[in-house]
């Protein structure tokens, strides 16, 4: 497993982390067999970087259920918050934001937090400077021991030129490229925040646009495989002016390559609900991706010709 140093945080993570919304929303505890196989089989096959939020239902209960005796195995990163850039102000308060970490505690069986991040929330409230106050004194209890932002746009670019956290989580792919060409990546580089990058394969849409040239899956199938419509639509536009054959290339292996060859990320967690896909993309971890290093830059400047308002997706 390929490792970084983790930005100003000092700490060595695995470049593949685990993401856990799915363990959360789709296996939940009539799933838990399932779960603690892929937790587990995580953990020992390399990867020490896991990813959970308060508002993924069952999946910070299940982390520590599962792994929780493991504690000292892996970097452990939660969020706190809705997770919803439209929520009232009146869910993002200081309180609110201390009893969550508290939660989150407990559910995770740990005294103690690596990485506690905001989860979505606008500009605005970040700018009132409760919810960030929250986390740090978070962290001056010790409950934390580095906080940072999760978000896009220009919430995530006033949360790196803020100075005030330690880390960033934010939307970049290849079908979501709006972190690099707005700078914020290159921003977050230059304050050595630690960078992870969400959904790095564009919700599998390069692949829904293989299977959609191939008449494999109607459109409605293609969304229904993980694709975001809006991923799909950019992935379809730009492929088709690339004149690319995706029969030539394995549309997942690009994608996780696009986001693992950008330098100023640090970690990209791919969520999953079955251990078979995290195995798959733990051997493509062992495999050389500079024949693709052409392919990626095509969809590099493709996308920033093509792009007129295709703003990251939170």
């Amino acid at each position: 497993m390929e490792n970084n140093i983790f930005g100003k945080t000092n700490s060595k993570v695995s470049k593949l982390g685990l993401g856990l919304a799915q363990v959360g929303f789709q296996l939940g505890y009539d799933g838990y067999k399932e779960a603690n196989e892929i937790l587990n089989y995580s953990l020992d096959n390399g990867i020490n970087f896991l990813d959970t939020a308060a508002m993924y239902n069952d999946s910070e209960a299940i982390v520590g259920k599962s792994v929780g005796h493991r504690r000292n195995e892996y970097f452990l990163a939660t969020k706190a918050g809705t997770g919803r850039t439209n929520s009232p102000d009146s869910e993002w308060t200081y309180k609110k934001v201390k009893a969550s970490v508290e939660k989150s505690l407990k559910n995770l069986q740990t005294d103690r937090i690596d990485l506690v991040q905001l989860h979505s929330c606008e500009t605005h409230i970040l700018e009132q400077g409760d919810v960030i106050r929250a986390l740090q004194d978070c962290k001056i209890e010790g409950k934390a021991k580095f906080i940072g932002y999760s978000g896009d746009n220009e919430a995530a670019a006033w949360a790196v030129k803020s100075n005030l956290f330690d880390t960033l989580q934010t939307s970049y792919s290849i079908a979501d490229q709006r972190a690099r060409t707005k700078n914020i990546l290159s921003e977050a580089a230059n304050r050595n925040l630690g960078v992870i990058a969400k959904r790095p394969i564009g919700n599998a849409s390069l692949l829904g646009v293989k299977h959609n040239n191939n008449n494999a899956l109607k459109f409605q199938e293609v969304l229904k495989s993980g694709a975001y419509d809006e991923y799909f639509n950019r992935m379809l536009l730009v492929t088709k002016e690339l004149n690319i054959n995706l029969n030539e290339v394995d549309p997942i292996e690009l994608s996780m390559a696009f986001s693992l060859l950008q330098k100023e990320i640090h970690v990209l967690i791919i969520g999953s609900k079955n251990k078979s896909h995290v195995k798959s993309n733990l051997e493509f971890m062992l495999k050389k991706r500079d024949n693709l290093e052409n392919l990626i830059n095509q969809y590099q400047n493709m996308f920033e010709k093509l792009d007129v308002n295709w703003r990251q997706l939170t």
